[in-house]
């Protein structure tokens, strides 16, 4: 707890665990319209607004946007099942949104902290060292548990695995319900953990 108010003071007074990778300013809000998605693939991809000079350009991948997502109703919960009540989370968490691991002679790049609170996602997309942006579709949302966004044992696993000492950098994007995006990328230091 005492953690917890340190980061909330953090952030207020402009600090936080961003990526120094110029992306991700939870300040900056940026909605998609994935109804407008590029006709072709190879289309280059925009956000929503052109970028001021003040804001970074965020270079959000729209042709791993899934077509024909509707932005949801966002009246709190209490559940954490919105993007109103997960955002301010995932913003004040960043540098907690993926992990790599060396273990058992493999690279895990694990997402268990966004899987966590995909109820309030609409789409993820990752992209490991310099590969292409891919969609990575989400487990549901387990709306008749007490818990919506527990990981149950017949959902797929959080994680990817790689050559052992392969993963260098991880980016990632996501959707929100109410169809805003924030994109993210670290390094393995960064995330590594034992």
């Amino acid at each position: 707890m005492f953690e917890f108010a340190f980061t909330v003071v953090a952030i207020t007074l402009g600090g936080g665990g961003a990526p120094a990778d110029g992306v991700g300013r939870p300040d900056v809000p940026s909605k998609v319209d994935a109804s407008a998605r590029p006709a072709s693939p190879a289309a280059p991809a925009s956000p929503s607004a052109p970028a001021s000079p003040d804001t970074p350009n965020r270079a959000f991948i729209m042709e791993v946007v899934p077509a024909g997502l509707v932005a949801e109703d966002q009246t709190p919960t209490g559940r954490f099942t919105t993007a109103a009540e997960v955002k301010p989370i995932l913003n004040t968490t960043r540098g907690s949104w993926i992990a790599v691991r060396d273990y058992d002679g493999k690279d895990y790049v694990y997402v268990t902290h966004l899987w966590s609170w995909r109820c309030g996602l609409a789409a993820m997309a990752i992209g490991v060292n310099n590969a292409p942006l891919r969609d990575w579709p989400l487990p549901p949302c387990h709306e008749t548990h007490a818990a919506p966004n527990a990981i149950l044992d017949e959902d797929p696993q959080p994680f990817l695995t790689f050559e052992r000492g392969s993963v260098q950098s991880v980016r990632v994007q996501l959707v929100y319900d109410e169809l805003s995006m924030d994109t993210a990328g670290f390094t393995r230091g960064d995330v590594l953990i034992p």
